[in-house]
């Protein structure tokens, strides 16, 4: 009898670290699935996604304004102009979720980005505008994992609402940006 409740005693805290692999964030059991409210503190998930979101969106607006100078194929400077208006945008619509859940929204590119236009500047016109997009191609289905999360995984009503309607323009872009790394790959080989 004594060995049972021992083993019994030992089994629940591993019992309760099981239940909590499914919540990430490490919520209390029961609060997974509420919202965060006006006043409380954003779970991790929503703010890993707008630090996340934050820097990716500011690296958007910034590598576009450098390809709008470096890029010489005219597809890719519609899609750059695209990249500045949009994201510039979404940013501010970052920005104002954010702040209603206490979150602050970087605001320049993270360290990897910053290094990507270090090398992108580096580049020859005719070198750019392929390694420019073959860049956003990776960016945009790495943002699409990330609102895919958000969606799923995040608690603030305002922060899930903005990457909803976020990730149909990301999706978006994706295409362009696929369509025109297909064309641009094409006229390289040529």
């Amino acid at each position: 009898m004594r060995i049972a409740t021992i083993g019994m005693f030992l089994a629940l805290p591993a019992s309760a670290a099981l239940a909590q692999l499914g919540n990430p964030a490490g919520m209390a059991p029961g609060t997974a699935d509420a919202p965060a409210r006006a006043g409380e503190i954003a779970n991790t998930t929503d703010q890993l996604f707008v630090r996340l979101a934050g820097a990716g969106g500011s690296a958007e607006v910034d590598l576009a304004m450098l390809a709008s100078q470096h890029a010489t194929d005219d597809g890719v400077k519609t899609f750059a102009r695209a990249m500045s208006d949009d994201h510039s945008k979404a940013n501010l619509q970052l920005s104002v979720a954010a702040k209603r859940a206490d979150l602050e929204v970087p605001k320049e590119p993270d360290a990897e980005h910053k290094a990507i236009r270090t090398r992108l500047e580096k580049l020859p016109d005719h070198r750019f505008d392929l390694d420019y997009i073959d860049g956003q191609v990776q960016d945009h289905l790495k943002t699409v994992q990330l609102l895919e999360w958000e969606i799923n995984s995040g608690q603030d009503a305002d922060i899930q609402h903005f990457a909803s309607e976020t990730l149909p323009i990301v999706l978006g872009h994706l295409k362009m940006a696929q369509e025109l790394q297909v064309q641009l790959h094409s006229m390289a080989r040529r």
